[in-house]
C-alpha cells in the first residue's frame, strides 16, 4: 500500500511539474501550500506526460442492472435526438463521461470540434487544462463526472441559443438526478445561467456556495477561458480551492 502511495504521490509530481508549478513542501497548511503553488502558474505550455485525452467511461461494478438500462436508454436518446436544429451540423452527440457514482460533478456549456469529432466532452486543449486542474485537486478523470448543457457542438463554436438549451437541458438534468452528485463545478457563464436559471454575470456568481436542489455548487471560469486569459487561473484555483474545501466538510460530516 505504501508503495502504491509514493507511485501515485510520483505520478501527482510530474503532473505538477509538467504545468510549470512547483511543489511546495513546507509548514504551513497543505490546501495553502497548494493553492500557492497552483495560482503561482497554472498554465498548459503544452500536452501533460501522461494525462489522457480520453477516457472510459466506468461501469460501477455496484451499479444494479436497472440503473445501467435507464444510463444506456438515456444515452441512445440522446445519441437519436432531433429536437433542435444542431441535429443537422453535428457529427456525433458527446453524451458525458466518467463515475455513474461520481461525488463531483463538471459542467461546461457545449461540445467544441474535438469533442464533436471524438464524442467525448472536455478532449481537446480545454481538456487537457481541466484534466491538470483535476489532478491538482487530487482528482481523477475518472473518478468525477464531466458533462455539457449542449450534447451537441454549436456551429462555428457560438453561443448556445436559449431554444437548444430548453430542448437539451432535460438530458443533462436526469444525468444529475442519477448520479446525485455531492458537489457541482458550474464551468463559464453558459453552464452557469442554466443550472441557476439567472443572468447574473459569472464574476458576481463566483466566489460563493450556491445550491443547485440541495446540491452545493461553485461556478468558476470554463478552461478555454482560461487558456485564452491565464490571468484569470489564480481566480479558478481559488474558487475549486473553496469547492474542495466544502468537499472535504461534506464527506467527514
Amino acid at each position: 500500500m505504501l508503495k502504491s502511495m509514493n507511485i501515485e504521490e510520483a505520478r501527482r509530481r510530474q503532473y505538477l511539474d509538467a504545468l510549470g508549478i512547483t511543489f511546495w513542501e513546507t509548514r504551513q497548511h497543505p490546501d495553502l501550500a497548494a493553492t500557492n503553488a497552483m495560482a503561482a502558474d497554472l498554465s498548459l505550455a503544452g500536452d501533460i506526460p501522461g494525462t489522457p485525452t480520453s477516457s472510459v467511461q466506468l461501469k460501477n461494478t455496484d451499479d444494479s442492472i436497472g440503473d445501467l438500462h435507464v444510463w444506456r436508454e438515456l444515452e441512445s436518446a440522446v445519441r437519436t435526438c432531433k429536437k433542435c436544429s444542431l441535429h443537422a451540423t453535428r457529427t456525433q452527440t458527446v453524451f458525458g463521461v466518467g463515475n455513474y457514482q461520481a461525488k463531483w460533478m463538471f459542467i461546461g456549456e457545449a461540445p467544441g470540434a474535438d469533442e464533436d469529432r471524438q464524442g467525448e466532452p472536455f478532449v481537446g486543449r480545454a481538456g487537457q487544462l481541466l484534466n491538470a486542474i483535476l489532478f491538482a485537486l487530487g482528482l481523477k478523470r475518472e473518478e468525477v463526472y464531466i458533462a455539457n448543457v449542449l450534447k451537441c457542438r454549436p456551429p462555428g463554436n457560438r453561443d448556445p441559443q436559449p431554444e437548444e438549451v430548453a430542448q437539451c437541458e432535460p438530458y443533462l438534468l436526469r444525468q444529475i438526478d442519477l448520479i446525485k452528485p455531492r458537489l457541482i463545478v458550474a464551468l463559464g457563464r453558459h453552464a452557469a445561467h442554466s443550472l441557476l436559471k439567472t443572468e447574473v454575470p459569472l464574476g458576481k456568481l463566483r466566489g460563493q456556495q450556491l445550491t443547485y436542489h440541495g446540491t452545493p455548487l461553485f461556478v468558476t471560469y470554463h478552461p478555454a477561458y482560461l487558456l485564452r486569459n491565464p490571468v484569470d487561473k489564480r481566480k479558478a484555483w481559488n474558487d475549486l480551492c473553496h469547492a474542495r474545501a466544502v468537499m472535504k466538510r461534506l464527506e467527514t460530516a
